[in-house]
């Protein structure tokens, strides 16, 4: 039906009726059936319905009811008989109404519903990543990538930038909270970086987590296996930090380390703090092999150590 309203409207085929009475009903649409007030129209003129019967008519044929529809059929060729209509153009025309049916709208509400397509069609068409933005922005509540994303989706040059807050888990206020820490100090170098600067009242474990597991912290060049392996410390560095800052303790020398050890039979993820990480540092940076004394963390999926 609509590949036929299509050409037939740009002379690609030849508009015709299936009777000479329907001329006047469907001349506007090119000789198909496009509004609900054309059902009720053809009723009325083929079938001799009252208003108030095309109406029903037009009910039933949108809540699809087979017994209801049966008896509209009947209703309709009676009446066609009575007009001298032929019998199976009669037929025709009503199954041709019913089709209609399935996609059908009253006038008023196809020409908003057009108007609203033709404006969405042009933006997808001219603007097509702001486009794209504000529907995702549309429905992030139902969603399930870097740390410099803002709460929303936004665009940017290489395309849409995932709105932190449509991360599952995120919500605004942990969103707002990285933001406005990453806004007044600068970017995220790390995990333990991020937890040691942000409010974990408001970014919980679950928050982190879900951020790990989106990418939001790929930028570092940590793979996601290992950044969740090192969240417990991580968390439990941020925690420490936070009470060191309320009750006036932190010095700026006071940083951690997080390296990785490897050798020809796995790795061991290595969480080191301050004291020790200040001290083995030149040794870390020399790249010669090291023997690391700490305490060992074995659970089901990876083992870690604390020096």
């Amino acid at each position: 039906m609509i590949d036929d309203f299509i050409d037939r409207k740009h002379g690609k085929q030849k508009i015709e009726y299936l009777l000479p009475q329907l001329e006047p009903v469907l001349k506007d649409t090119y000789g198909v059936i496009v509004y609900q007030e054309q059902v009720m129209q053809i009723a009325q003129l083929l079938a001799g319905y009252t208003l108030g019967e095309a109406d029903i008519l037009r009910r039933a044929m949108g809540k699809k009811k087979a017994e209801e529809m049966a008896k509209q059929r009947q209703r309709f060729m009676d009446g066609a008989k009575a007009n001298n209509i032929n019998e199976k153009k009669a037929g025709e025309i009503f199954d041709l109404m019913a089709k209609f049916a399935e996609y059908g709208f009253n006038k008023s509400h196809s020409a908003a519903y057009a108007y609203i397509a033709y404006q969405t069609a042009y933006l997808k068409a001219h603007f097509p990543v702001e486009f794209m933005a504000a529907l995702l922005m549309e429905d992030m509540q139902n969603s399930d990538k870097v740390i410099k994303n803002r709460t929303s989706f936004s665009v940017v040059r290489e395309g849409i930038r995932f709105g932190l807050a449509a991360i599952k888990n995120v919500g605004e206020k942990a969103a707002e909270e990285i933001i406005r820490e990453r806004d007044d100090a600068g970017n995220f170098s790390s995990i333990f970086d991020f937890c040691q600067r942000v409010d974990l009242h408001k970014v919980n474990k679950r928050v982190i987590e879900s951020l790990i597991k989106a990418g939001a912290f790929d930028s570092t060049g940590v793979s996601r296996a290992k950044m969740a392996a090192a969240m417990e410390d991580a968390i439990e560095t941020g925690q420490r930090v936070m009470r060191d800052k309320q009750q006036g303790q932190l010095s700026k020398g006071n940083l951690m380390g997080f390296i990785v050890l490897e050798d020809l039979t796995g790795s061991v993820d290595v969480t080191m703090f301050p004291d020790a990480f200040q001290l083995a540092s030149p040794y870390i940076e020399s790249q010669e092999p090291l023997i690391i004394e700490g305490r060992v963390e074995v659970d089901d999926e990876r083992a870690r150590a604390k020096g």
